[in-house]
């Protein structure tokens, strides 16, 4: 595991679209066009979708509660499983040779480490705390957003 995630961050390697010999890969050769369409059509919605998980987590939480046990650890799931969906869309596309199976590795893993962090950040949110299971849950929708993303984006390729 070590070596797969140090070979794809490697500087100059990782292919977000944006890449450079010197340097951090992420923030270079932004002026080229063909480059920044990529960043904007595969990267842009895996930060939107991070900042909008963000913000939604800052605000207290809802008064209204769920209508059936669970329901809360399925909402957790579902919008983990689609962040997971987009990080391996973004993934996959910058090395497609390098295969979907480090694609989804790294898609689970990116997206369970946002999950923890998320988790933790409402820990110092006023009415709001950090809970185990949402944290099960977001690894749980994560892995069902790998699943889902190599079966439907891969049958593309």
């Amino acid at each position: 595991m070590k070596h797969l995630v140090l070979d794809w961050l490697k500087f100059g390697e990782l292919d977000i679209g944006i890449s450079g010999s010197h340097g951090p890969a992420f923030f270079m050769h932004l002026n080229d066009a063909t480059t920044f369409k990529r960043f904007i059509s595969h990267w842009l919605p895996v930060l939107l979708f991070c900042l909008l998980i963000f913000i939604q987590s800052s605000f207290p939480a809802p008064e209204q509660i769920p209508t059936f046990d669970l329901s809360d650890k399925l909402i957790h799931a579902g919008v983990y499983a689609v962040l997971a969906i987009l990080f391996f869309r973004a993934l996959h596309a910058g090395k497609a040779g390098r295969g979907a199976a480090n694609a989804i590795i790294l898609a689970i893993l990116f997206t369970t480490l946002y999950g923890v962090s998320d988790e933790i950040h409402q820990y110092f949110v006023p009415s709001r705390h950090a809970e185990v299971m949402d944290a099960a849950a977001n690894f749980i929708g994560s892995v069902a957003g790998g699943i889902i993303a190599t079966v439907l984006l891969t049958k593309k390729s």
